[in-house]
């Protein structure tokens, strides 16, 4: 009997075994490739929704920090006393300091939004909105125009330009406030109200990136 198992080992495998054994190998291995690459696809798409969520987010909190900041009307000719009248208007708690670069809004962007995407890397120059107006007061050796030199400072909303997950790219197709959902495919260039993915390909659940 040990002769016998001890000749069945020094056989080894027939070829007829081998062939079964690759073959359910490799069906085994294509079992697993649809998988990691759906793992792999699922990855970017939660990087897809955490980026979009992000550069809203900084869309929004700068849409807050125009509250106020150059009344309609106002331009750069005028730059004391559109900050003087933010106080005056009720703001989001959320929002600390006011953007006092008049000259970022044409008069086409009334709503104040970011006028490019780069204006949220870039950065814009702010006050906090709880700043004391004393200066150039009756009792006060400081003027009005020193003080705001002082207080003023940059924001920036985004650390950098984001890239889409899905197509590498920074190629997002943007979308402003006065557009509507029939022409978002040509962005009209007044201001950056949202963003969407530039990708054509459809999400593992079966919707469209594009309408992210």
């Amino acid at each position: 009997m040990l002769r016998e198992l001890k000749k069945i080992r020094e056989r080894g495998f027939s070829l007829f075994e081998l062939i079964i054994t690759l073959s359910i190998l490799a069906i085994v291995i294509m079992g697993t490739i649809p998988l990691a690459q759906n793992a792999a696809r699922r990855q970017k798409e939660l990087k897809l929704r955490e980026t979009l969520r992000q550069v809203r987010s900084a869309i929004d909190e700068f849409k807050r920090d125009t509250n106020g900041s150059c009344p309609q009307g106002i331009g750069a000719i005028d730059q004391v006393q559109p900050t003087r009248r933010a106080f005056s208007i009720p703001t989001d708690p959320r929002s600390r300091v006011v953007i006092d670069d008049c000259t970022i809004f044409d008069s086409e962007n009334l709503d104040r939004y970011p006028p490019t995407l780069e204006t949220l890397t870039e950065g814009v120059a702010v006050r906090d909105r709880g700043m004391s107006f004393t200066a150039g007061g009756p009792n006060s050796n400081v003027q009005a125009t020193e003080m705001n030199q002082l207080d003023e400072k940059t924001k920036v909303y985004l650390r950098h330009l984001p890239v889409d997950p899905i197509t590498g790219e920074s190629d997002w197709k943007l979308r402003s406030s006065y557009q509507t959902g029939d022409d978002e495919g040509s962005w009209d260039g007044i201001n950056v109200w949202d963003i969407r993915s530039s990708s054509t390909e459809t999400a593992l659940d079966g919707t469209k990136y594009s309408d992210w």
